[in-house]
């Protein structure tokens, strides 16, 4: 089976990381694997059009698609067509806390049902070549952090899942709204650590909290790899030293402005689809955070973006706002 390497990633995050945040993260960083939004095997299978939950620019590559369901065969079917259609690893959500995903037995709940994830992985690497991987918290409720884990991750890992990523915060279900569960659950990085140590057979991310790449980093002494969230998407400038300090290559991105360049092309192509103009440039309303003029490039793109036949030209505008610099990736 093809192995990516998953060293540095951004986690999948929903209505961010949108096929258009995941371009603009490419005129950041060649390396770091991304990760689409989850998206539901009832929007693949009886969701129209396809392109809408599975389309990407070729740029995005390493992609992986995750996937939010229970039953093994709807999430086989729709691994098969993510494989179909180029994507390059298949991960399963069972970490999302929130109330509508959770009726349907997506996400977080699923770490109390173990043995339903290994048949839903099961039949996914059955019917796929690419990774099939798991995304899972430490715990739910009033789970064990300590054997409940320890059970989920064996059993499995004993249906073939050898990666699994994992936030190092536990899920409460019932009390706390998906947000909160964002903050509120205390993190955990030591019991990741442990569950790396006691299993140096298996690919072990973390995930949650991580807002630096000198703690990513430090988090590569105890486990394989580190996926950063909200601070990749709110301060995109971050992935820019990426490929430096995680690969020991040289990025693309010399200087904000630089990356902003980069991506106008994407715009212009995107536009010219019958894209708005203000649901590509959301995701750059971080690219300037902390530089003399960034409010103003905010501003100008959240005030105009959205007006009918918002063009390049706002784009443009917006950035002659921010005094331009050479600034190497920090």
């Amino acid at each position: 089976m093809p192995q990516l390497d998953r060293t540095f990633s951004v986690a999948p995050m929903m209505d961010w990381t949108t096929r258009d945040y995941r371009a603009f993260a490419r005129t950041l960083t060649h390396r770091a694997l991304l990760y689409t939004e989850m998206v539901t095997t009832g929007a693949i299978l009886h969701g129209s059009p396809r392109e809408r939950f599975l389309g990407f620019d070729e740029v995005e590559h390493p992609l992986a698609l995750q996937l939010g369901g229970s039953d093994p065969g709807e999430l086989a079917e729709c691994a098969a067509i993510a494989e179909a259609w180029g994507h390059d690893e298949v991960n399963l959500n069972v970490g999302c806390p929130s109330d509508r995903v959770q009726n349907n037995l997506i996400g977080a709940c699923l770490m109390g049902h173990p043995e339903k994830v290994a048949a839903a992985v099961r039949a996914m690497r059955e019917a796929v070549s690419i990774p099939v991987t798991v995304k899972c918290r430490i715990g739910i409720d009033d789970q064990d952090e300590d054997a409940d884990l320890t059970r989920f991750i064996a059993t499995v890992a004993d249906a073939g899942c050898d990666t699994f990523i994992v936030h190092a915060r536990k899920a409460w279900l019932q009390g706390l709204s998906p947000k909160e569960n964002r903050d509120i659950p205390p993190l955990n990085y030591p019991r990741v650590h442990r569950l790396k140590a006691s299993r140096p057979e298996l690919h072990i991310g973390i995930n949650g909290g991580i807002k630096t790449l000198d703690e990513g980093r430090a988090q590569l002494e105890h486990v394989d790899s580190v996926m950063v969230g909200r601070e990749a998407y709110q301060n995109p400038w971050l992935l820019a030293g990426v490929d430096a300090a995680f690969y020991g290559e040289p990025g693309p991105a010399t200087s904000r402005h630089a990356a902003a360049r980069a991506f106008r092309p994407y715009i212009a192509r995107r536009l010219e689809q019958g894209a708005k103009l203000n649901h590509i440039t959301r995701h750059l309303l971080g690219l300037f955070q902390g530089q003399p003029g960034g409010r103003r490039f905010r501003r100008h793109l959240s005030e105009n973006g959205h007006l009918d036949g918002a063009c390049l030209r706002v784009f443009d505008d917006a950035l002659s706002l921010v005094p331009e610099r050479e600034t190497a990736p920090a």
